[in-house]
């Protein structure tokens, strides 16, 4: 056994020290210790009104206790009220470092950091292995080491076991198993559903400790069937933590203070640098081509023109000679890549590779890293796109590139049906929210000019109509008959600024008049979303948020969290009665909302802002609001905490001549 676990931990730091997803340029794979950079993580216990509704692990870190910068050393330690976790379910979306922090776990438990809290841990990766239909406990950890014999009986006997389910969301199975079939024995193989439920529910080794990383659209069905549980959610780069990841990306540091303070100086590009991916992206583009700022800026509104950006450096010298050749290879890299996202399948054998011609050694290294095969031996290569979020932007390629009939036969039979999608991410696969969102920044004109210039591949103009038929046509559904037609999906705000073309966001906006959200934790790229869908909404009447609350992304430093704001919302300065106030305004976490419903043409009656934890900070604005609006006749502010003070201001704004309201509850 001891034998075993030294070979094991050489292994685990082999395999996790350079694995990179996303750390680095194709090609390359830096070590996890000279570019793993810390991350803003909130901690707390699960409440039974986050379980309720869905919002599970949504910290409030607005009022800041609960967010720290919790290492991979500190995950499992004891909480303030001496109680340690034994499951431990870390949320965050694709991009935010989920997996690069299992990589750092491993490795310093490899490295012997860990080992005073584990004997042994386990990482079974949901999203990429290649998972039998029947396995044990015991079967799933000899996957972990494939090319040693591992003493399953002893080494399951340790009490201090931790079992790590990275990606858990791309499992795709029912959570829902009977009691009486689930296992006790870690020797006992069953189907995996039943083995797996097993671990979670804890029938079977209850001692071990679990690491569950997941998107929070699994959040629900995976409460369910946990018990005691502790969330951690990755909140993304605090603004000290942006900085250091570019002198750690960049090395030298000139080049690092160049890079990063062309990625401060534009507003919207800093803030979405909040988001690993994001940051890695910026930092990769800049190095590619330091001095063409011009280009990095036009492309920097949204998540899809970072990516076509990115793309277009990788394409840049390659076949402009021959372009039928690289617009066939990204024709079946992005058929690759959908069938992958549909499968929940992430790795590809050299044969899938071989069958769909993506075997140019001068193409495929810039788009999918080649990776040691877990079952070893003469099984072949296997292939994995540079990171999870390149493959959905890929799939999301497949469905609105233009191709021709020679291509189109030789896709693999996947079908190119954009509704078959749609209808799907509304029905149950909402793991395909990312891949959604890129199909709708891919047919912004912008985008469709962009990909034919630079990359010389058509997107299909169709594709735009189908979105828009889409998106008008499920909130149709949802909204009761006799009732005013709302949107009450926080995605479709996402979908819309993605876009980012105010023509389309009016079409899709004009039948509807009421905006309902609950229980949702607005964070600043939430809210930027809702600022831009706003403002471009002449016909919305009645605003609902009831139980949300308003994230500013760092609350130690307001004014990382606010300079963005300001040039997200388009407004200038303070309206009349509150001009003076305008530190005050640096600390209102509603300040987007309410300069987006101040929109030239804004038809707004009644605002409904119950239970939301406003605080008098959020009164300037509110009496401003009030003061101005031309229509604002129902204000709604279901909350205790405004102060005496905030309700001061409150009446500066109704006050004014200005003020037309006739209801304040």
């Amino acid at each position: 056994v001891t034998e075993y676990k030294r070979s094991y931990r050489e292994h685990v730091v082999r395999e996790f020290l350079r694995d990179g997803e996303g750390d680095a340029s194709p090609g390359e794979s830096p070590s996890i210790r000279s570019h793993y950079t810390a991350l803003t993580i909130a901690r707390e216990p699960r409440s039974g009104h986050g379980a309720e509704h869905g919002a599970v692990g949504c910290a409030n870190t607005s009022n800041g206790p609960a967010t720290a910068t919790i290492t991979t050393q500190t995950l499992f330690r004891a909480d303030e009220d001496g109680q340690t976790p034994r499951v431990v379910v870390l949320v965050g979306a694709p991009g935010m470092g989920k997996t690069t922090m299992v990589r750092k776990v491993m490795v310093e438990w490899g490295e012997g950091t860990l080992q005073e809290q584990f004997d042994c841990v386990f990482c079974i990766d949901c999203k990429g292995i290649a998972l039998p239909k029947e396995a044990s406990v015991a079967d799933l950890v000899s996957q972990c080491c494939p090319h040693q014999r591992v003493p399953a009986g002893r080494i399951l006997d340790d009490q201090k076991i931790l079992f790590i389910f990275d990606g858990f969301e791309a499992l795709g199975f029912s959570l829902v198993q009977p009691e009486a079939e689930l296992s006790s024995d870690p020797r006992e193989v069953k189907p995996l559903e039943t083995t797996l439920m097993s671990l979670l529910k804890r029938t079977v080794l209850p001692e071990a400790s679990l690491l569950i990383t997941t998107r929070p659209t699994a959040l629900q069905s995976l409460g369910r069937c946990l018990e005691g549980e502790y969330y951690a959610e990755i909140l993304g780069f605090s603004a000290a933590m942006r900085e250091e990841y570019f002198h750690r990306y960049f090395e030298n540091a000139s080049k690092a203070d160049m890079a990063f303070s062309f990625a401060r100086g534009n507003e919207i590009l800093y803030s979405l640098c909040v988001i690993p991916i994001m940051s890695w992206t910026v930092c990769t583009i800049l190095e590619r081509e330091f001095c063409r700022k011009k280009n990095l800026l036009e492309c920097s509104k949204s998540t899809t023109r970072m990516t076509m950006s990115y793309l277009s450096q990788l394409l840049k010298h390659r076949d402009r000679d021959n372009p039928q050749v690289l617009q066939r290879f990204l024709l079946q890299l992005c058929s690759l890549a959908a069938d992958g996202i549909w499968k929940h399948k992430v790795l590809f054998e050299e044969k899938e590779i071989r069958d769909r011609g993506l075997d140019q050694p001068d193409l495929l290294p810039l788009f999918l890293n080649e990776k040691i095969s877990k079952e070893g031996g003469d099984h072949g290569k296997v292939y994995g796109f540079t990171h999870l979020h390149l493959q959905e932007f890929f799939a999301a390629m497949f469905y609105v590139l233009e191709d021709d009939e020679e291509v189109v036969s030789d896709l693999g039979g996947l079908e190119k049906d954009v509704n078959k999608l749609l209808e799907s991410y509304s029905e149950s696969r909402k793991d395909l929210n990312v891949t959604v969102q890129f199909l709708f920044g891919l047919v912004s004109q912008k985008s469709i000019e962009y990909v034919g210039k630079t990359i010389g591949c058509r997107i299909s103009p169709q594709a735009r109509e189908e979105l828009l038929k889409w998106l008008r046509g499920r909130h149709r559904g949802i909204s009761h008959p006799s009732q005013a037609l709302k949107i009450s999906e926080l995605d479709t705000f996402h979908f819309l600024f993605e876009m980012n073309e105010k023509s389309f966001a009016q079409s899709a906006l004009g039948c509807f008049s009421d905006l309902y959200l609950q229980d949702v934790k607005l964070t600043l790229c939430d809210q930027m979303a809702l600022s831009f869908c706003i403002q471009q909404w002449a016909g919305l009447g009645c605003v609902t948020l009831r139980g949300c609350s308003f994230h500013q992304q760092d609350p130690r430093v307001e004014l990382d969290a606010l300079v963005p704001c300001a040039g997200a919302s388009g407004a200038g300065g303070c309206p009349g009665a509150v001009a003076e106030l305008r530190q005050e305004e640096l600390h209102c976490p509603i300040h987007l909302l309410c300069r987006a419903l101040q929109h030239p043409g804004s038809a707004l009656r009644v605002l409904r802002l119950q239970w939301c934890r406003l605080s008098e900070s959020c009164c300037a604005e509110l009496a401003a609001l009030l003061a101005e609006h031309p229509s604002l006749a129902w204000l709604e502010l279901g909350d205790g905490m405004l102060g005496d003070r905030g309700v001061r201001l409150l009446c500066q704004g109704l006050r004014r001549p200005g003020c037309r309201l006739r209801v304040l509850r």
